[in-house]
């Protein structure tokens, strides 16, 4: 972790990635220390290549040689990336014998009590799990989630009236009808029904379908719900997917993930896109680095000799329902504001933490240093943040703040600001060890992901007494590397256990957590180990 001491023959610093490095002293490249990622060329890390003639030693953490630069940019070339030809995939259609799979028979027997008539086709849409970047998929950055097996599934019959009939195998889950013409989103009350409401209002605005389609719906899901587990995002996908059958139209998976990305604000959640993202563009048996503008994912082969493990809290936080997600989400659009406006930049226009690193050109360690020289640690009052921008009350409410923050009086900025560039690099950081390999691939891999949790627990404040717990539970219990996983406040962690240890791991964490409380442990699924999940498809009866 960033606090400890590693025992070296050179000192060390501490990089963006949080990792402490032995490097060359006497580099002129800044005050700031020059961290061993850039034995890399610097571009995937975000870093900025040595002078000519310079090298780095090897880092004491990683044992990793100096690469040289055109060497690494060959080996970059060379790795699976989302290309032109499989962004342009629609998602899969299956066909199915129904007696082989009892899941969707029973939902099919479901839908005939229900509607008295039998579905045409059937819509997955898996949940995800992060394995780490949170909180910066919306500030510009890449992530690194992988699709769990837990998924939304509904069962679908389009019918001739304009009527969409939603009902859910949890009867704690009301039935919902309306009109497909008059599609009405509450944002007070993200109930169930208005998650699909925006996948199919997304799809029906994308091609302006003036005489949509009705259909008969029936739901079942098996990922908790306000777990961190993307249930709400799966089910808004699942939806979209379901409407475009429905009305016999055709889009590519990222055509797809960026209108459920845009449709899921609908609801006012103010999301970056990893959740639908990750849904559609999942494979078996790889976690994906998912990078925006435009959407892009690369395989992420992750190493042999652990499991992910999968710990629910138990305590629920709906993003939609409480204000701490999108508060955040401003924090960072604020910390944007003034980082831009502060170096000059055209800030009204700069939109992302990720934008500004861009811009200036410089690498992400960089921008930390940047953050410590324009931001103070203490919150920044609305009138101060209207003061550094020049602008009144009313104009930082109408052009900046959302609809659900226009309330609220204090803004950490610095703190946010501070996540979301260490975090950015530890998710290069992961992926670069997962691709090279190295021997102790799986300490460096679970020290980031403590990393990452120590950030999201201290300078994003996205934890809770629980989570803070459960993480210690999991480590005490052999967890190489735990952190809590999607938004926070409440919902899962994720751990790297070693595979000898799974075990007694689960057994452990069962006993320290959920037996000691008779509501957690009547809770289904809430601890399980998984593994990479293929991504939204169609099935059909053969």
């Amino acid at each position: 972790m960033v606090g400890e001491e590693l025992k070296a023959e050179r000192p060390h610093s501490v990089c963006a990635a949080g990792c402490r490095c032995a490097c060359q002293p006497g580099l002129g490249l800044s005050a700031s220390p020059v961290p061993c990622h850039r034995r890399r060329g610097g571009e995937e890390a975000g870093l900025p290549a040595l002078p000519p003639g310079r090298t780095v030693s090897a880092c004491p953490v990683t044992g990793v040689q100096p690469e040289a630069p055109h060497r690494a940019a060959a080996r970059l070339s060379r790795e699976p990336a989302w290309g032109a030809a499989m962004a342009a995939e629609a998602p899969a259609t299956l066909p199915v014998q129904l007696v082989e799979q009892p899941r969707l028979q029973k939902l099919k027997e479901m839908f005939i009590s229900k509607f008295g008539s039998a579905p045409k086709f059937y819509v997955r849409a898996p949940g995800r799990v992060n394995l780490i970047g949170e909180h910066i998929d919306y500030c510009g950055y890449a992530v690194l989630p992988m699709a769990i097996e837990q998924d939304i599934l509904i069962a679908v019959e389009p019918v001739k009236t304009q009527v969409v009939h939603l009902a859910n195998t949890n009867s704690l889950y009301l039935d919902f009808s309306t009109s497909v013409n008059n599609i009405q989103i509450n944002k007070t009350k993200p109930q169930w029904h208005n998650y699909f409401l925006c996948g199919l209002k997304g799809i029906q605005e994308h091609f302006g379908l003036n005489n949509p389609t009705g259909m008969n719906c029936l739901l079942d899901g098996t990922i908790p719900p306000s777990s961190g587990l993307s249930s709400s995002s799966a089910l808004v996908c699942c939806a979209g997917l379901v409407t475009l059958r429905a009305n016999g139209k055709t889009l590519s998976k990222v055509e797809l993930a960026e209108i459920c990305t845009k449709s899921e604000r609908y609801i006012g959640t103010e999301g970056g896109g990893m959740d639908q993202s990750i849904s559609f563009l999942a494979e078996e048996g790889t976690a994906k680095l998912i990078k925006f503008s435009p959407l892009r994912a690369t395989d992420v082969r992750l190493p042999s000799g652990a499991a992910f493990v999968i710990a629910n809290s138990c305590v629920e936080m709906n993003k939609a329902a409480t204000s701490h997600y999108n508060i955040r989400v401003m924090e960072c659009r604020l910390a944007t504001k003034l980082l831009s406006k502060s170096k000059g930049l055209d800030w009204e226009k700069t939109l992302r933490l990720h934008d500004v690193q861009t811009r200036l050109g410089v690498s992400l360690e960089e921008m930390l240093t940047i953050v410590e020289e324009v931001l103070h640690p203490e919150p920044y009052s609305t009138e101060e943040i209207c003061k550094c921008l020049g602008i009144s009350l009313e104009e930082l409410r109408s052009q900046i703040l959302s609809q659900n923050t226009q309330d609220v009086s204090t803004f950490k900025l610095y703190q946010r600001a501070k996540h979301v560039y260490s975090e950015a690099a530890r998710v290069l950081e992961f992926k670069k060890i997962c691709s090279e390999a190295p021997a102790n691939a799986l300490q460096l891999l679970g020290e980031l992901m403590n990393q990452s949790y120590i950030s999201c627990r201290e300078m994003y404040e996205c934890s809770c007494p629980e989570l803070d717990r459960l993480v210690d539970i999991c480590l005490q219990s052999g967890a190489i590397g735990s952190r809590l996983t999607g938004a926070g406040w409440g919902g899962c962690t994720v751990s790297m256990v070693p595979t000898d240890k799974l075990n007694a791991f689960l057994k452990d964490v069962k006993k320290a957590y959920y037996q000691s409380d008779v509501q957690r442990l009547a809770l289904e699924n809430s601890l399980f180990a998984t593994k990479p999940g293929r991504g939204a498809l169609v099935f059909v009866e053969a």
